[in-house]
């Protein structure tokens, strides 16, 4: 009997926290800032506590993201560390410096250790040496190729081993760029990037004291000569369960509540499908949710072997979806339902609810906008300073009822 991996989610925020769980996710990563690759993370200390708090009420864990390429000054905060560690209580830790790796054995010896993505591990032998050093388990650069971890597996049959299925992708190899540093100065490995592959450029040949422009012209092609699609292997989850993961990684720390819980939703439902009928799995209906998301369009990117000659688009940069989130159910009372906008919604507006725990769709017609401030009818409400509006009750079948829960995702068409 195949396994069913676990499906890993990430929680750059509380909130986006709370829905990956409601939403299916067997396990977060969060990080903290200054102490992984998002430096600018959104989400506080107490958040995270509250967060893992949260996870361990529904029977889930939570990996703390502590995967910096540390400098020696940065060994002068690990007191504070060590504090931090002690009051949140992971389940594991994500590391990728030898150096990190060493003081978390020697400082917190009952923390499980993950080796990161940022490690840059392609091989049998390189996850071999981390086991050796005292990981649980590995997390596998986004260049192994399906052939290459099949063979890792059979080869490492001991030790955990963790693969991304869904998320950006970067030009660099697994994260280490030098543009973001170079021409912003905001490092890349500290999760500052400022994605500079997702930028249009012109070529400029330099002769003595001249310069002449070689602009790189609008064809078919377009300019955006490194903007990768997204990662997505829900067109292949079949062959990827059946090769032995432990765990299905989702990346994006920096997302949204309504990215984070639609991805995990899709991989949560069609891993249930897979469990339970293996044989006559289809992922074109998971595929269709992640359709609806807003990306660059997806590749399976390194998954073949060879890089596919559509990984890239040449286009643009812009989302290539015509769907765009609508908001966040907030809260629930006996005659409405509060929905956060996330998008301006106005009278007439087709709004579909992302339930969790069912592959159901629920689609609702919105009449009117009541401004759930002031109860005042308005043609459109627009986004920001936390605009809701009112869904009557009424709208929403009997049989749904039980899910109209906060932290319930609806998006519309543009």
């Amino acid at each position: 009997m195949v396994k069913i991996p676990e499906l890993l989610a990430p929680g750059g925020t509380l909130d986006a926290f709370k829905t990956a769980i409601l939403y299916g996710a067997d396990a977060i990563y969060a990080g903290l800032p200054g102490f992984s690759m998002r430096a600018r993370a959104k989400i506080t200390v107490d958040e995270v506590k509250a967060g893992i708090d949260f996870a361990h009420e529904h029977g889930k864990k939570v990996y703390l993201a502590f995967n910096l390429f540390a400098h020696d000054r940065d060994y002068e905060n690990m007191p504070r560390v060590s504090d931090i560690l002690n009051y949140l209580r992971p389940d594991a830790l994500i590391v990728s410096d030898p150096g990190i790796m060493m003081w978390v054995r020697e400082n917190h010896p009952d923390i499980p250790i993950h080796v990161s993505t940022q490690a840059n591990i392609c091989s049998a032998s390189t996850v071999k040496f981390w086991q050796h050093a005292g990981a649980v388990q590995c997390v596998l650069a986004r260049e192994v190729s399906h052939n290459e971890f099949k063979s890792i597996r059979q080869q490492c049959p001991d030790i955990g081993l963790e693969i991304f299925v869904h998320g950006a992708m970067c030009m660099s190899y697994s994260g280490r760029c030098l543009l973001s540093n170079f021409i912003t100065g905001r490092p890349s490995n500290r999760g500052a990037c400022a994605q500079l592959c997702r930028w249009k450029y012109d070529v400029i040949l330099r002769e003595h004291d001249t310069g002449i422009e070689m602009p790189i012209e609008e064809d078919n092609r377009g300019a955006y000569i490194m903007n990768s699609k997204d990662l997505c292997l829900m067109p292949v989850l079949k062959e990827v369960i059946e090769s032995g993961p432990d765990s299905l990684k989702i990346e994006g720390r920096n997302r949204s509540e309504y990215y984070v819980g639609s991805v995990v939703r899709a991989y949560r439902n069609a891993l249930d499908a897979y469990a339970a009928d293996p044989k006559h799995f289809d992922p074109k209906s998971f595929m269709d949710d992640l359709n609806v998301l807003e990306s660059r369009g997806y590749t399976k990117a390194f998954f073949d072997g060879v890089l596919p000659s559509d990984a890239h688009d040449y286009d643009r940069t812009r989302s290539v979806s015509d769907w765009h989130a609508a908001g966040v159910i907030t809260k629930v009372d006996n005659e409405y339902i509060t929905l956060e906008l996330r998008n301006e919604i106005k009278a007439g507006d087709t709004i579909h609810f992302i339930l969790p725990r069912t592959p159901d769709k629920l689609s609702v017609v919105l009449d009117e906008i009541i401004n759930a401030k002031n109860g005042e009818k308005l043609p459109k409400l627009s986004a920001g300073q936390n605009n809701s509006l009112l869904i009557p009750l009424s709208k929403i079948p009997q049989e749904y009822m039980n899910k109209m829960v906060p932290f319930v995702l609806a998006y519309k068409h543009k």
